[in-house]
């Protein structure tokens, strides 16, 4: 996690400066700072229509109802390179646009569900479930068990044309 901070951090800002600098002497200060501008507004555009598109694409696997996981990895992904693309330099504008770009966006969704998979799978089996969220300590200082999921309670039906609570 540390490698990765540090990457993110300290590695990619000085690769951006890097990049830009020796863009800026190639062209031209004005040249880069225009080509910046262009890239940032040609991103807005395209993040606002692939989002579009995606948010079309999660209705309609609702309306079908079926479960929309690739529709929001897909939604995610354009959030991010949208993001990406917004933010000023040439690194971050080379990946998000790949982000954006639906043949790219699916080999990198393929990728990132590889990887992920196992925490995906025990996420949705509720190996991350309620459980995840508990508070306090387990009873007895043992692990927490199926049955600890067990909670005594009462209930009180409600007429639903009255719409109020007794």
């Amino acid at each position: 996690m540390r490698v990765l901070l540090f990457v993110l951090f300290i590695v990619v800002p000085i690769a951006e400066l890097y990049v830009l600098i020796q863009i800026g002497q190639s062209i031209g200060v004005l040249w880069t700072i225009a080509l910046l501008i262009a890239d940032s507004i040609l991103g807005a555009a395209l993040m606002r229509s692939q989002g579009r598109a995606a948010w079309m694409r999660f209705n309609a696997a609702l309306a079908e109802g079926r479960a929309p996981g690739r529709e929001v990895m897909n939604g995610a992904l354009v959030m991010f390179g949208g993001a990406l693309l917004l933010t000023p330099g040439f690194l971050s504008d080379i990946l998000g646009l790949c982000l954006l770009i639906p043949p790219s966006r699916a080999v990198i969704r393929r990728i990132l569900l590889k990887r992920f998979a196992g925490r995906l799978a025990a996420a949705a089996s509720g190996g991350a479930g309620p459980r995840m969220f508990a508070f306090g300590a387990p009873q007895g200082g043992r692990p927490r068990g199926p049955d600890d999921d067990i909670v005594d309670s009462s209930a009180t039906e409600v007429d639903p044309r009255r719409g109020e609570l007794p």
